[in-house]
This record gives C-alpha cells, structure tokens and sequence, in this order.
C-alpha cells in the first residue's frame, strides 16, 4: 500500500514535525496515532517517517530510511491574475502535474481589483499548492512568488520562453516542446506564460515578441485562462519527461 506523504514544516536532523492547522488535520481528519508511518519530505529528501508524539497543533516524526522522489518539473508558469476561484484551481491542477515555480502576474486585462487584492491572497495559493503537493506526493510544493507586473517578467532567464497566444496560428506549443526533445536541453527551465481572461493586448504581444519570447497556441479553440494554464502544463511536463 502507497504511503500518505507529508511536507514536513520543522525538520532537526532525524526528526520532524507538522504544526498548526497542519497537524490538526493528520490528527482530527486522519486519525493519527503514535507508531503510524508516513513518508516525510524535508525540503532536500523524503524518508520515511514514524509517528513518535501527537498533541495539539503538533505531529513528531522520527526519520529513516530515504525513498525515491519524483523531482520538480523545471516549469515556472507564469499566470496572469484572473478570478481567484478559478485560478486557486489552476494553481492546484498545475502543482499536481509537477511545476516548480508559479509567478502570478499582473498584466493589462486583469481586473484592478484582483490585482490590488492579489497580494493578500499569496498565503491561501501556497496552502493550496501544499496540499496538491502533498496529495500528488511531490517532495515540495511550487515556489509561488509575489504577484510582479509583466513588465518585470519579460526578461526572465530559461532556456526556453513560451507565450501562449490564442492568436497564433503557424505555431503549436506541442511543435515547440519536439526543438526541445531533439535539443535534450532544458538547461535553466522553460518558462511559460498564460495570459488573462480576455487573452493578451497587442502591445503586450509586441513586448513579448521584442524580449524574444517563442509564441504559439494550443489549438483552433478558445479555453478559459485556467483550461489553458493546465492543458499547457501537460504539454510541456509530459515532453519533458520523456529525455
């Protein structure tokens, strides 16, 4: 049987621990109990781990033996705000397919008040990439940076920057990810961009274009930003895991 996997918030040579809200649901959800085992993430390996102390807001391990991990797919996705709720699933959706990082961005068509309300919502987006971590059994959750504006985004470093652009149509994203497979390099990640609802304005285009940015589409049909975001992700992570 598959072992449940937690990612540990304390972690002191052999040992570590859940806190908070955290450990109340292994406790009152899950019913743990002294001498149950579980595998551990600890940021740098996963080991698996016995229950030795359970009390109120706090779950002890001790560690042992190292089990194999699945490393992060080297993908920052860079999502443009759109309404929370249905970015809240693109996030958990795209943290199960394995990217590393998440950068939310600011771009001309996201509604002002979901961009002044982005900031506060950082906390929730990473508690909810930790639990679709967790279930998917990832050794980490996303890194999920404050949310930038496009601007400071175009000139970011990968190996390989993607802009989804439903306009494009000389240019598939799965026709981009087959230069990948027959260069084998994904030295330095391959960043990804997902636009808002309502899609891209030309000058935004234009800027991508000129920071040298790779556009091209999924396809004939409009998705919705979160349909997009997802179905991008598994294009690119199921490439990347076939070098």
């Amino acid at each position: 049987m598959t072992r449940r996997r937690w990612i540990a918030d304390e972690v002191s040579a052999n040992r570590a621990a859940l806190v908070g809200a955290h450990a109340e649901h292994l406790v009152r959800v899950l019913r743990a109990r002294v001498g149950q085992d579980f595998d551990i993430a600890t940021g740098e390996t996963v080991r698996r781990g016995r229950i030795v102390s359970v009390s109120d807001g706090r779950v002890e391990f001790d560690l042992a033996e190292e089990v194999s991990a699945t490393p992060a797919v080297p993908i920052t996705l860079l999502l443009s705000i759109f309404k929370f709720d249905r970015m809240e699933w693109a996030i958990e959706k795209c943290t199960e397919l394995g990217v590393a990082r998440i950068i939310p961005a600011i771009a001309r068509r996201t509604d002002p008040h979901l961009a002044t309300a982005s900031r506060k919502r950082v906390e929730r987006w990473q508690r909810i990439a930790l639990q679709a971590a967790e279930q998917s059994r990832r050794a980490a959750p996303p890194e999920i940076t404050e949310p930038l504006k496009l601007a400071d985004t175009l000139n970011l470093p990968a190996a390989l920057r993607v802009v989804l652009c439903e306009s494009e149509e000389q240019t598939r994203l799965s026709d981009v990810m087959k230069s990948v497979v027959t260069s084998n390099d994904t030295t330095g990640g391959i960043l990804l961009a997902v636009g808002p609802e309502g899609g891209w304005t030309d000058d935004e285009l234009q800027r991508f274009q000129q920071a040298k940015w790779t556009s091209a589409s999924l396809g004939n049909t409009i998705l919705r930003a979160e349909t997009a975001a997802i179905a991008a992700a598994a294009v690119v992570a199921s490439t990347l895991c076939t070098l």
